[in-house]
């Protein structure tokens, strides 16, 4: 690692959500990063039809692809030889893969840096992050970093939530947060005034460009970076002033939001998750006095502005990029409030859950009264 700067560099994850942001970037990084960057991937990746456009483009900037399985041990130690920096793009569902990926590298002869997939809220914000449900296989390969890796360096990126997933609802929970460009409705935890630290995609990849120019600075820290702080409501606004229309809001208390979070995590859904992030956003855990972006060299100049992500919103260009979680069958949809768009009608399930909710509706006009958990604000 010449210069203390990384000259090969393997990504695992590459072409996941965040995964093909971060490749891309440092693909396109002027001066470039290093003279070799690899990615680790199956071959179904390879593959996959879908996968195809991204992949052939990427070669055409000169990047290799190493297939194998990551289960795989001699695989992994065989992509490993001569690479002195890894990068893991992993999702929630491979978080813990990353350990035996840990010792790997410790043993292997080359790498001297790894970065594990830790871009997204951070989970030792403060004591409480500790009982967090989501963070806890994070919190297991921290543990595993402190105890047993000694000559590989660390660093953990930690981007607070993409805006540009915060700004969609999740089917089947659309309470928990979301705003809908065709419907021009929108659905906020807790007052709106709430401020929330986030990083758009696009910029977690020139984060993460950052850190590697900056080894003095990024090596054994867990970097605190950002895009911008902007308040749900003042989301609204940037969407209110480009579709020129007044929009509806609705609001879920925080305290709605917990309660769904709870039956969520009883009943298995896979939407536990969500319900906890939003709810640990609204309570402030995403803002810090200060960043590392400075230190990393990252100005407010070099990074997206909320008015560039919405505006992507508004043309539909992000929905394709993104993924999220579906709903479990065996829980009732309209139990999490919100609206829902004619995206979402795709199943018998989803019938019956539209039914309920417009009985719901049907009802609260024939018995006048609020609707529990959500409050509208505006219309």
């Amino acid at each position: 690692m010449a210069g203390s700067l990384p000259s090969n560099i393997l990504i695992i994850g590459a072409t996941g959500n965040i995964g093909k942001y971060i490749t891309s970037a440092i693909l396109s990084a002027n001066p470039p990063i290093a003279r070799q960057v690899s990615i680790f991937t199956s071959p179904g990746t390879v593959s996959n039809p879908s996968k195809q456009e991204l992949l052939s483009s990427w070669k055409s900037q000169g990047l290799t692809v190493i297939e194998g399985d990551l289960h795989n041990a001699e695989q992994v130690a065989k992509a490993y030889k001569d690479v002195d920096t890894v990068l893991s793009a992993l999702g929630r569902d491979g978080l813990l893969e990353q350990i035996e990926l840990l010792k790997l590298a410790e043993a292997s002869g080359s790498v001297q840096w790894f970065f594990p997939s830790e871009y997204g809220t951070d989970i030792e914000y403060d004591a409480s992050s500790a009982n967090e449900k989501p963070h806890q296989n994070k919190l297991k390969v921290r543990k595993f970093i402190r105890e047993n890796i000694k000559r590989v360096k660390c660093t953990y990126v930690v981007t607070g939530p993409y805006i540009d997933m915060f700004l969609r609802s999740v089917p089947g929970a659309e309470g928990a947060g979301g705003f809908d460009p065709v419907s021009k409705r929108a659905v906020v935890v807790g007052s709106g005034n709430e401020k929330v630290g986030f990083t758009s995609m696009r910029d977690v990849g020139k984060f993460v460009v950052a850190a590697l120019r900056h080894p003095e600075t990024a090596r054994d820290k867990a970097l605190k970076v950002q895009s911008f702080v902007v308040s749900p409501n003042a989301i609204v606004n940037e969407f209110e002033k480009q579709t020129g229309t007044p929009w509806t809001v609705d609001h879920t208390p925080i305290e709605k939001l917990g309660e769904w979070e709870r039956e969520g995590w009883e009943s298995g859904s896979p939407v536990a998750t969500l319900f906890t992030l939003r709810r640990i956003w609204a309570e402030g855990k995403t803002l810090y006095e200060k960043t590392d972006n400075e230190s990393l060299g990252v100005q407010e100049k070099d990074l997206e502005r909320l008015s560039t992500v919405v505006e992507r919103a508004v043309k539909g260009e992000s929905r394709e990029y993104v993924s999220l979680p579906t709903p479990s069958r065996g829980l009732n949809a309209n139990t999490y409030g919100g609206f829902r768009s004619d995206l979402l009608q795709k199943n018998q399930w989803e019938k019956r859950a539209l039914e309920a909710e417009q009985n719901a509706k049907e009802s609260i006009i024939k018995s006048p009264g609020p609707v529990v958990g959500v409050k509208r604000s505006r219309s």
